[in-house]
């Protein structure tokens, strides 16, 4: 970890969600225990797909594009979260397949500036009978259409 958080240019692809951390979220050193920020990223995503309709709400058979799961998480953690307050998560997709996605996120500050931890998680659409891999509807993906980052 370095001393302070690296800076971020401003934001030009992607979503910046607000999520807060909180007094228990802490660890016993102070620090934002390294497992809430994949917990905070987890949120913010819920908060994204559910304001586009795709609830994580039910059983697995009505979850729908919510019937997935992790294949991947890369997280490196910058700069160390020290008190409880007002965060945000930079959210983005870097891959959108038929079956699976690749997301990109920033725990960062609620302006996007410092970023304290950053990463990408691969998630794959399972259906929910089979369990096996299985596309993504056209809603879900003209949702994450929105957040996709381009080439650079």
């Amino acid at each position: 970890m370095t001393a302070e958080a690296l800076s971020a240019p401003a934001l030009s692809y992607g979503r910046l969600i607000p999520v807060t951390v909180h007094f228990d979220d802490l660890d016993a050193l102070g620090l934002l225990h390294n497992a809430r920020y994949p917990l905070m990223v987890e949120r913010a995503w819920a908060e994204f797909w559910e304001a586009h309709g795709i609830s994580f709400a039910g059983d697995w058979t009505t979850a729908g594009d919510a019937c997935n799961a992790v294949k991947e998480l890369r997280i490196t953690y910058e700069a160390p979260v020290t008190r409880p307050g007002a965060y945000a998560v930079h959210l983005w997709l870097e891959r959108l397949g038929t079956t699976g996605l690749t997301y990109g996120f920033r725990f960062c500050s609620t302006d996007g500036v410092e970023t304290y931890a950053h990463g990408t998680r691969v998630l794959v659409r399972l259906d929910a009978t089979t369990m096996r891999p299985a596309p993504w509807s056209e809603e879900f993906r003209a949702a994450g259409r929105t957040l996709l980052r381009s080439a650079d």
